[in-house]
């Protein structure tokens, strides 16, 4: 017996030391309030299983009760006894110490009893969040005295919830009332914590349409609480995915690895906690849906999300609680690895928690502030932000929350859809307007391009009305539809733009614009966007300018976001662009996708948020267009009466000292005094004719270089008479420009006779300027050719012929004495020996055949230089080297040609006479 007894006594040593070992683990191993309250509560049921189960055994245990006399089994007993009254003087105030790290781990509404919160609205910022949120007591016998004195030894029950662990709960039957119970204490524990807004549920329950949660329905109708369709729980994971997604790229890229990691080091709550609450009611889900849900269970932590799984028969691992109802009244829950019986809370007074869930809508509503206004878009500093790595920009509101755009490295081009009403005009208002609040004019460069019939963008620049612009627009242009070239040429500019930058960076020996900035702080680098709306029109036709603008536009797709070049495209259908069939490089890049309600093609195939998206909203979507990026916003009224000018002249008086952006209306053809290349001729040694406005970025003109080549001669052809008047004019006018007084001398002749008013206005204008000039009558140009073909040899000073509907003049030109040419002939001559001799022709012919006939068997050599207005292309292949060309007629318009600089013909806009508008 003896040798048994120490046996038994060993055993017991044995036990107690690797308890008092594995407590030391512990010990060495909590790092927190909750592992130490695990740590303390481990104790107390140590004691209770090992030393007071030793007791109750030796009491109980009949070999031992009859022995209980034995004098060996006595000196067990007793040292138990010795043993048990260690432990209890040792760890006596456990749960007193249990109930202060819950506390501390679960102040305010998080642990206190309801009575000091519910109804209240919480007041926490969420920068720290409580890491325990109570849900009953559990107990564990006292001393002997405190037996004796009829009292239990009780402590409070908590458990993990927001950044720290999912909570899986497992129901018995008739529980369900009680569960629920479970789970509206600790919802609206959460929600009485945090200010409103701070925390969003979503509750989704496979056996119920309505009724989950019946007494949050106040919240429903906020941004609080969303209930989920009981059918589609793929959509609510599909949700989910896509926040922890773009949670996890705006966590990493700002260095840290969670949502809570960055909370804790920056000091700001940039994401409302996210709580899904799933009732399974215990059937299986599917193998595809139990895939999913542990996808996001494995990510929702690190981007504040937690899962509140019911009777949701699927293992998540990792940082899972586990609680299981056994009654109404009580549950046991998993706490170091050890089962708990927790005693649960009462359920909350049904009455009180609706009553607390309507004051904690009205206050999300009030803080919402109801609709917000563009000012709200507005930061309170303008121009503060920096453009060195991104732009960032709230473009409307989600349920009172900013909705940003960002164009950067990881965004760098947007892709914006919406059919006509739909309120694109409208958010390219917020979006610019956000973007130029926040980014000087040394940040950022705007190049707007509108190809609809509108003048959606003109009021960005200066105006009759309104002397203001927006300091950051470089170029506006409007009214472009017809003028497909000009979206072309905005593409060349922004080519050689990110040639120019990437030869800068290859210099500095440096790869994108951030770090260009930083090696070159002197240089002018700011990121530059090209808004063009209804880009479609630049790709209308299966032409030359189609091609070219494919072409551009991929390669600054690709290229242009290193070097701070970012493309907006907006349409209203993207369906039927044919150039991009099969080229799908352009839309790839143009990962920022923003959709206006019922836009097609805009968004992923699958993804159908636009077309149920309400009017004034938009579907903002970093990820080019799949559903999980989606986030809806409510675009205030940025283009109504006054809003947009407002912040505009604001603008504009800040930074006034910006150079003026250049306006391109193509419903005005521009006048030939407010040409800034006209205002800017000064007498020169090859005098240039100016012949029309270039359609390209910059103020440009194209001209015609009358030096002494041979064929330096211009020919003006087609029946629109206004603008070949026009074209004549202006050529006339800009010569003069180039010639001091009486250096030259300009003879001018108009067989048309509704033509003569201008011609007589010009030649008095060219009198009135000092030149000399002459208006010769139809009936005398023979005479005239003739004299000055004799002339050639000896001219003083250089000539300048303008003829005006020559071929009006051909019958009595082709008349012939007999032994003498005619004056066709001697024009002729004019034509092929005056450019070396100091004498050139400008000319209008109002047909090519007639010009042909002028020309006679010497082919076409003699005209160097052409504008052709109504006249087909296919025509003009004999002036142009036998290449085909590509032109049909357009009012305004003209297509111009110089053998001697360009390939192929290019468009221009006839500059429009200060007279023709006052006739």
């Amino acid at each position: 017996m003896g040798r048994k007894a120490t046996e038994q006594r060993a055993s017991v040593i044995q036990a107690l030391d690797q308890l008092r070992h594995q407590i030391g683990l512990a010990l060495g191993a909590a790092h927190n309030a909750r592992s130490s309250a695990e740590l303390d509560l481990a104790k107390l049921r140590l004691e209770q299983l090992i030393v007071h189960a030793g007791m109750e055994r030796a009491a109980q245990d009949p070999q031992l009760a009859e022995r209980a006399n034995d004098p060996a089994m006595a000196d067990v007993l007793s040292w138990l006894a010795s043993v048990r009254s260690q432990f209890y003087a040792e760890w006596s105030d456990g749960p007193n110490r249990l109930r202060e790290l819950v506390a501390a781990s679960a102040p305010g509404p998080a642990g206190r009893p309801p009575g000091e919160w519910l109804g209240r609205v919480g007041t926490s910022t969420g920068v720290r969040t409580p890491e325990l949120w109570r849900i009953g007591y559990s107990t564990v016998d006292g001393s002997a005295a405190g037996r004796t004195a009829g009292t239990e030894l009780t402590f409070d029950v908590a458990v993990p919830l927001l950044d720290e662990s999912h909570l899986a709960i497992t129901s018995a039957p008739r529980t369900r009332a009680a569960v629920d119970a479970l789970v509206e204490n600790l919802l609206m524990r959460v929600l009485s914590t945090f200010e409103p807004g701070a925390v969003k549920i979503h509750l989704w329950d496979v056996g119920q349409l309505t009724a989950v949660l019946p007494s949050f329905y106040a919240l429903s109708r906020t941004s609080a609480v969303t209930v989920h369709d009981p059918t589609r729980l793929v959509d609510l994971l599909d949700e989910f995915a896509g926040h922890i997604r773009r949670i996890h790229n705006q966590t990493m890229q700002a260095g840290y690895p969670s949502l809570r990691a960055m909370r804790k080091a920056t000091g700001k709550r940039t994401e409302p906690w996210r709580i899904g609450v799933l009732y399974g009611n215990g059937e299986d889900l599917s193998a595809e849906q139990a895939r999913d849900l542990k996808r996001v269970a494995s990510g929702a932590l690190d981007a504040g999300i937690s899962l509140v799984l019911v009777d949701v028969p699927t293992v998540l691992g990792g940082s899972v609680e586990t609680i299981s109802l056994r009654s109404e009244h009580e549950a046991v829950t998993s706490m170091t690895g050890a089962d708990l019986v927790v005693r649960l809370d009462p359920p909350l007074p049904a009455g009180q928690v609706t009553t607390a869930a309507g004051r904690i809508a009205e206050a999300l509503i009030a803080k919402q502030g109801g609709p917000r206004s563009f000012a709200d878009l507005l930061p309170t500093e303008y121009g503060r932000e920096r453009s060195a790595h991104e732009l960032r920009a709230p473009v409307g509101f989600y349920e009172g929350e900013p909705v940003e755009v960002v164009i950067g490295d990881a965004t760098p081009h947007a892709l914006i859809g919406g059919p006509s009403g739909s309120g694109k005009t409208n958010f390219l208002y917020a979006l610019l307007g956000s973007l130029a609040a926040r980014y000087s004019p040394d940040e950022l460069a705007l190049y707007l391009l509108d190809f609809k019939e509108g003048v959606s963008f003109a009021g960005l620049a200066p105006g009759r009305k309104d002397e203001s612009w927006l300091p950051h627009a470089r170029l506006v242009g409007v009214n472009v539809n017809t003028d497909r070239e000009f979206g072309l040429a905005l593409l060349r500019f922004l080519a050689d733009e990110l040639r120019r930058r990437s030869a800068a960076a290859k210099e500095h020996e440096v790869t994108n614009l951030a770090e260009l900035r930083e090696q070159d702080p002197d240089g002018h680098w700011p990121r530059i966007v090209a808004v063009i709306d209804e880009f479609q029109y630049l790709f209308a036709e299966r032409d030359t300018v189609t091609a070219l603008a494919t072409s551009l536009l991929e390669d600054l797709a690709r290229r242009g976001r290193s070097q701070g070049i970012h493309l907006i495209l907006a349409s209203q259908d993207i369906a039927g662009i044919d150039a991009f069939w099969g080229k799908p490089a352009v839309f790839e890049q143009c990962t920022l996708r923003i959709a206006m309600p019922k836009a097609r093609r805009v968004l992923a195939e699958t993804n159908q948020a636009a077309v149920a998206a309400p009017r004034w909203h938009a579907v903002i979507n970093h990820d080019s267009g799949v559903a999980h990026g989606n986030q809806l916003a409510h675009v205030p009224d940025a283009s109504g009466k006054g809003v947009f000018p407002a912040l505009q002249r604001e603008l504009w008086q800040r930074y006034g000292g910006q150079s003026r952006p250049r306006l391109f209306d193509g419903a005005h053809a521009p006048l030939l005094s407010e040409s800034a290349v006209f205002t800017a001729l000064t007498p020169a040694a090859r005098p240039r004719a100016l012949v029309g406005q270039a359609i390209e970025v910059t103020d440009s003109a194209h001209a015609v270089e009358l030096s002494g080549a041979p064929g330096r001669n211009f020919a003006v052809l087609g029946t629109s008479t206004r603008e070949a008047v026009s074209i004549l004019d202006s050529a006339t006018r800009s010569l003069a420009r180039q010639y001091q007084q009486g250096a030259v001398e300009f003879v001018l002749c108009c067989p048309v006779e509704n033509c003569l008013p201008a011609v007589s206005e010009l030649t008095d204008h060219l009198v009135t300027e000092g030149h000399k000039a002459g208006l010769v009558a139809a009936d005398e140009l023979t005479e005239f050719v003739t004299t000055a073909a004799g002339e050639l040899s000896e001219l003083p000073t250089p000539r300048i012929l303008v003829l005006y509907g020559v071929d009006a003049a051909l019958p009595a030109l082709e008349r012939k004495e007999p032994g003498r040419q005619s004056g066709l002939d001697h024009l002729r001559t004019l034509l092929k020996q005056g450019p070396g001799a100091g004498m050139h022709v400008l000319g209008w012919w109002r047909g090519v055949a007639r010009l042909k006939d002028t020309l006679g068997f010497g082919g076409t050599d003699d005209i160097g230089a052409w504008a052709a207005l109504d006249v087909q292309g296919n025509e003009l292949a004999p002036f142009c080297a036998g290449q085909v060309v590509y032109w049909s007629p357009r009012p305004g318009r003209a297509l111009f040609f110089d053998r001697t600089a360009h390939a192929t013909p290019e468009v221009i806009i006839p500059f429009r006479r200060q007279e023709a508008d006052d006739e």
